[in-house]
């Protein structure tokens, strides 16, 4: 929770861009206008547990079950008084998971602070460079050097690469295969 209002409340000057960068793009247009939702109530289960391996909907579905996470335990903003603001901040923290799908991390520590890093680029929110920048802290010298050498400069150009990742409608995008959709957003393949 702690973590959520510290992204409310320090993302005031990159939330508008954010919101701009939707505006600005088809598909970011049609999700603000539409404002979809990902919660457990919006989603068919049954239909993406059928689809085919590889795919969003499958893969994204054996995330949630794999790490036994819900996107539903994402606090709704409480701290941000522009509505459409609001909704550009909860959809952010709808498809974090789906970066980790995306980006195939884990949600151990260190899935964590690369997937922060990937969002910092990609957002500019001041809790995704503060994640990224001292998320590492509590790593082992291993894992710091793995993080240092591969991952990090991985989703670094992955971040700067890839499409905006908040203009992507993911609902329906659910029988793309991941490879394909991270060829299409340009996220490189995870090392």
């Amino acid at each position: 929770d702690m973590v959520a209002v510290l992204g409310e409340t320090t993302g005031c000057l990159a939330l508008p861009n954010l919101r701009d960068k939707m505006k600005h793009h088809p598909e970011g247009y049609r999700i603000l206008q539409e404002r979809p939702r990902i919660r457990l109530s919006t989603l068919d289960l049954a239909k993406l547990r059928g689809l085919p391996e590889g795919t969003l909907g499958r893969e994204y579905l054996r995330f949630l079950e794999e790490n036994k996470v819900s996107p539903d335990t994402r606090m709704p903003p409480k701290f941000v008084d522009d509505e459409e603001l609001a909704y550009v901040i909860q959809r952010y923290r709808e498809v974090h998971d789906l970066m980790h799908t995306l980006l195939g991390m884990p949600t151990n520590m260190l899935g964590e602070v690369v997937v922060k890093w990937f969002e910092a680029i990609q957002t500019g929110l001041p809790m995704c460079v503060l994640g990224a920048a001292f998320g590492p802290v509590r790593l082992s010298a291993r894992k710091l050097q793995v993080l240092a050498t591969e991952l990090v400069p991985w989703a670094i150009r992955s971040g700067l690469n890839a499409s905006f990742i908040l203009n992507i409608y993911y609902e329906q995008r659910w029988e793309q295969p991941v490879e394909s959709l991270r060829e299409e957003i340009g996220i490189f393949p995870p090392p």
